[in-house]
């Protein structure tokens, strides 16, 4: 009596999702290594660790656009955000980088959360209000910048931070990689990973099953703006560069790795394991196409077309389709098991 019956929460198991991305990153790994070098071209090792230079900056702005699509929102700020820390990092970080990088994450941090309290608490849509914060923060960036490129004097922690590690790592790409794993371990292993995946499954149900659904949103919104902030104070410090308008490809970058790694759309679903893949895997491509001398439009064509074959896998009416070839071959086998027996 006095019981209140909940609906279910739409979540998939994690993990279960990065099959895919993680044989993407495998297939683009495999012909980083053997396409060039059965062409004659640059050495493989020296390859890799350009990508993963590449990736040290980008991927932190993927991580941060699929940790908001996985409670069911939309970052429109990461490019903003991602100008903004860079350009504060370089302004405060000449003498000290670590906390030139800390004036970055945690003032961008705070505008991530402003921006997450207004769309938890005033039901505002996330892509109007992070439209809008991505303008203020790359006008707050042009501002800074006197709106151009502003050097990075410190080249001496330029050069450490550049410095290869084993070959294929370096420090920027070393931090990355660790905040990757910590960040899959959050997701995986606790309780608030459960609940980021139940808010971005139904809101409604999250509620009914005691998901403090505002508090995660404006979690995630802070999270999500430190860590494109963090993204861009690690590609500016390892170009000795902050710019003030890094144009839309971040972004770009972004919404693919997070839609080659299994991150839905609709919320719900999607994993940092699976970011990670998708995002590694889009630096390999791009470093393929480099060490080839392809042109810019080559890259753009075979990426977006990555991108619609991804999108219609996941269509509902494909899955659909699958689950039911699933069924007929589950249902053949065991007619087959009973005549035999």
């Amino acid at each position: 009596m006095g019981a209140t019956l909940s609906a279910p929460v739409r979540t998939r198991r994690p993990g279960s999702g990065d099959r895919w991305p993680l044989i993407f990153l495998a297939v683009m790994l495999l012909l980083l290594l053997a396409v060039p070098t059965l062409l004659g071209g640059t050495a493989p090792v020296f390859s890799v660790f350009n990508a993963a230079q590449s990736f040290a900056g980008l991927g932190l702005v993927a991580l941060a656009l699929g940790l908001t699509m996985i409670i069911g929102e939309f970052d429109l700020s990461v490019v903003g955000t991602y100008a903004l820390g860079g350009m504060l990092a370089v302004k405060f970080g000449a003498e000290n980088p670590f906390l030139g990088a800390l004036i970055a994450v945690v003032g961008c941090a705070l505008f991530g959360a402003i921006q997450g309290l207004a769309i938890a608490k005033l039901r505002v849509n996330s892509m109007a209000v992070t439209l809008a914060g991505y303008l203020v923060a790359l006008g707050a960036a042009g501002t800074i910048g006197d709106n151009k490129s502003q050097p990075f004097p410190n080249f001496e922690f330029t050069g450490t931070f550049n410095a290869p590690i084993a070959g294929v790592l370096s420090l920027r790409s070393l931090i990355t990689l660790v905040i990757f794993v910590i960040a899959g371990l959050l997701l995986l292993r606790t309780r608030a990973g459960r609940d980021m995946r139940a808010a971005g499954g139904g809101r409604r149900a999250a509620r009914t099953a005691g998901v403090r659904v505002d508090l995660i949103v404006v979690v995630t919104f802070a999270a999500s703006a430190g860590l494109s902030a963090l993204g861009g104070t690690i590609q500016s410090y390892g170009v000795a560069t902050a710019t003030s308008n890094p144009g839309l490809f971040p972004l770009i970058f972004a919404v693919t790795a997070c839609l080659l790694g299994g991150v839905a759309l609709t919320g719900g679903q999607g994993t940092p394991v699976g970011i990670f893949a998708g995002a590694l895997g889009l630096c390999f491509l791009s470093q393929l196409f480099t060490d080839l001398a392809s042109p810019q439009f080559m890259v753009s064509l075979v990426t977006g077309a990555l991108l619609v074959a991804v999108t219609l896998a996941a269509t509902p009416a494909l899955a659909q389709w699958r689950q039911r070839l699933i069924y007929q071959k589950d249902s053949t086998d065991s007619q087959t098991a009973r005549r035999d027996s």
